[in-house]
């Protein structure tokens, strides 16, 4: 069960865990001692996954995000154990979603540009078969987090 302290530990390492042990301390009212010990049972305890630097697409040519809706008439163990392995192989893929509704998957890629995403397709089509592929081009990115909402955890 977590309490304030770790909600408030959470919060402040989502917005940014470049933090020192001090800062984070500081800025939710524990000593260092405490608030690390804290911040390795919430590791430990799967709270915290990892921490990773999040990189500026744009800067380094990967400004075009793809979403991918993917139907398919397979429906099968093997068939989806396979369409996994082949989705996650690709770097471009930086998210995947198995769906309810008329998709059946939906895949984010980011690319440099379009003939970049055409690649991508092309390596996709050619490991497995997929009853229908629709594209959609992202025009601009109003919001996009990574820091999830603590404020109602009880």
């Amino acid at each position: 069960m977590l309490d304030d302290f770790d909600r408030k530990i959470l919060a402040t390492l989502q917005v940014n865990s470049s933090l020192s042990m001090q800062e984070i301390a500081e800025r939710v009212g524990l000593s260092s001692t405490p608030c690390w010990r804290r911040i390795q049972k919430l590791e430990s305890s799967g709270y915290i996954k990892r921490r990773v630097a999040l990189l500026d697409a744009e800067k380094l040519n990967l400004g075009v995000s793809v979403f991918i809706a993917v139907k398919t008439n397979q429906h099968n163990a093997e068939w989806a154990q396979k369409f996994r392995k082949i989705v996650t192989s690709f770097p471009e893929v930086v998210d995947f979603y198995r769906l309810s509704g008329d998709v059946d998957y939906l895949i984010r890629a980011v690319v440099s540009d379009i003939r970049a995403y055409d690649d991508l397709y092309q390596r996709l089509i050619a490991k497995i078969d997929l009853h229908d592929v629709s594209s959609m081009f992202t025009m601009e990115q109003i919001k996009s987090t990574t820091e999830l909402p603590l404020a109602n955890l009880a």
